[in-house]
């Protein structure tokens, strides 16, 4: 019986050891193209970037203290924020998120297609683009 006992632990540990790793969540991408001063607004700064979602790639709940216009480039993404519907938007579509908005949900539409948008932030001079919120 504990010749068994054995062979069989042997067998589970040698099992654990060649499983694959766990895949990471795919990681997002964002390209920052130009942050410019509005001294007409005192403290005020427009930043525009450009989102990536990889195939089934998304963000956390957050937010970004700004108005944020979005620009689908390419792909599909469904946006959401707090109190709000879901929308699907395709390319060429847009999205507006104030500045007191939770973005709760933000994410590809697709596990085989990546996704592109631009966004266009007007914000605190020097603040963050996005601030993680606890859903």
């Amino acid at each position: 019986m504990k010749k068994a006992l054995c062979v069989a632990t042997t067998m589970l540990l040698s099992s654990l050891l060649v499983a694959p790793p766990v895949a990471a969540a795919p990681e997002v991408k964002v390209t920052p193209l130009t942050t410019e001063p509005l001294p007409e607004y005192a403290g005020k700064e427009v930043q525009m970037i450009v989102v990536e979602y990889p195939p089934g790639g998304g963000d956390p709940v957050h937010r970004h203290d700004a108005h944020g216009f979005i620009y689908v480039l390419e792909g599909s993404i469904v946006m959401g924020v707090k109190g709000g519907k879901e929308v699907k938007l395709n390319a060429g579509d847009t999205f507006h998120e104030g500045p007191n908005d939770i973005h709760t949900v933000g994410r590809n539409v697709s596990n085989t297609q990546p996704a592109k948008f631009l966004v266009f932030l007007i914000k605190n001079k020097g603040a963050p683009i996005l601030t993680p919120v606890k859903p």
